[in-house]
C-alpha cells in the first residue's frame, strides 16, 4: 500500500511534532508503569546502596549481591524480566526514582515516616536501630555514650531517629554526644570505629550483625536490650508515587514466594530469618 506523504517545511514540522508527542507519551508511560525494555525482554531496574550489607553490596569478586538483590532476582525470574542492579548515591535516591533511572528503591528501605512519599509494597522485614561499640570500651547502655563521638550514615534511618523532634529521649541522647559524624557508608564508619576515631556506630540491626561477623571475633558488640534501641521500623520496596501497577505485580510475586517457601530460603541464606515479617 502506498502511504500518503507530507512534503515541505510545514509537513516536516507536523511530523516532528507528532514524533515529539509520541516520544513524550512513551516516556511518561515508562515512568508510570516502570520496567524498561532491552530488545523484546523487559528490564526491572533496582536502585540500591552498594555499601549496605547484607541487603545489597559489592562482594570480593566485584559482583553486586545481597538479600534484597536475591529477592529482586527471583521476582524477575518469575516475571520473565531482566534484572538491572543499579547502585545509587543514597542521598540522590529520590532524584533517581523520579527521573525514571530506576524502577524502585529496594535496599533495606525504611517505610516508617515515609508512608506518603512513595507507593510501597507490604513490609517484609522488621528492623531496629541499634548501637555498636568496641568490646573493650566497656559501654553497656546508650546513656554511657554521653560525651562520646558517634558515627551514623547520611540520610539513614538511624540519623532520622536521632533527629526525630517528636522523640524527646532520642533528641536528648543525640545532644549528649560530643559529636555526631555522618558517613557516606557504614564500612568507613566501622573502619573508624576499629581505629578509635569514633566511639560508637548507630546502625540498622541487620547491617550491624553482618559488620560484626565480618570482623575479628569479639572485637565489637551491639548494645543489648529493648531500652538500647533507637527505633523499631519496617522495610518495604518503594516505587514512584502512583505506580500501583508495578507495585502490585511485585507484591503478588513476593506473596507467592512467601507461600512456597522461597522467601524463607533466601532469608535463611543471609541470616535474616528472625527479621522476616512478610506472610506472618
Amino acid at each position: 500500500m502506498t502511504r500518503p506523504t507530507v512534503s515541505g517545511r510545514t509537513g516536516g514540522c507536523i511530523m516532528k511534532r507528532v514524533f515529539v508527542a509520541l516520544l513524550a507519551i512513551s516516556m511518561a508511560a515508562g515512568v508510570l508503569t516502570g520496567c524498561g525494555s532491552k530488545g523484546s525482554e523487559k528490564t526491572f531496574t533496582v536502585g540500591f546502596d552498594a555499601e549496605f550489607p547484607p541487603y545489597g553490596y559489592r562482594d570480593d569478586s566485584g559482583e553486586y549481591v545481597g538479600f534484597d538483590l536475591d529477592l529482586a532476582a527471583e521476582v524477575c525470574k518469575r516475571q520473565g524480566w531482566e534484572l538491572v542492579k543499579q547502585p545509587i548515591d543514597w542521598d540522590a535516591k529520590d532524584m533517581e526514582l523520579s527521573s525514571g533511572a530506576i524502577d524502585c528503591i529496594w535496599n533495606g528501605f525504611t517505610m516508617n515516616g515515609r508512608e506518603d512519599a512513595y507507593t510501597w509494597t507490604e513490609p517484609y522485614i522488621d528492623n531496629s536501630q541499634v548501637f555498636v561499640v568496641a568490646s573493650a570500651s566497656g559501654v553497656q547502655n546508650k546513656e554511657e555514650l554521653a560525651g562520646k563521638v558517634v558515627a551514623v550514615q547520611k540520610d539513614s534511618s538511624a540519623l532520622a531517629a536521632l533527629n526525630d523532634e517528636e522523640n524527646a529521649d532520642n533528641i536528648a541522647l543525640r545532644d549528649s554526644f560530643s559529636q555526631l559524624i555522618e558517613y557516606a557508608d557504614y564500612n568507613t564508619a566501622f573502619m573508624d570505629l576499629e581505629q578509635g576515631a569514633v566511639d560508637a556506630v548507630a546502625i540498622d540491626i541487620g547491617v550491624a550483625q553482618y559488620q560484626i561477623a565480618q570482623r575479628e571475633e569479639g572485637k565489637f558488640v551491639m548494645l543489648q536490650g529493648e531500652d538500647n534501641k533507637l527505633a523499631v521500623e519496617q522495610y518495604a520496596v518503594g516505587f514512584l508515587k502512583g505506580n500501583d501497577e508495578l507495585r502490585d505485580t511485585v507484591q503478588k510475586t513476593l506473596d507467592e514466594m512467601a507461600a512456597d517457601g522461597t522467601f524463607a530460603q533466601i532469608a535463611e541464606k543471609w541470616g535474616l530469618t528472625d527479621s522476616v515479617c512478610l506472610g506472618k
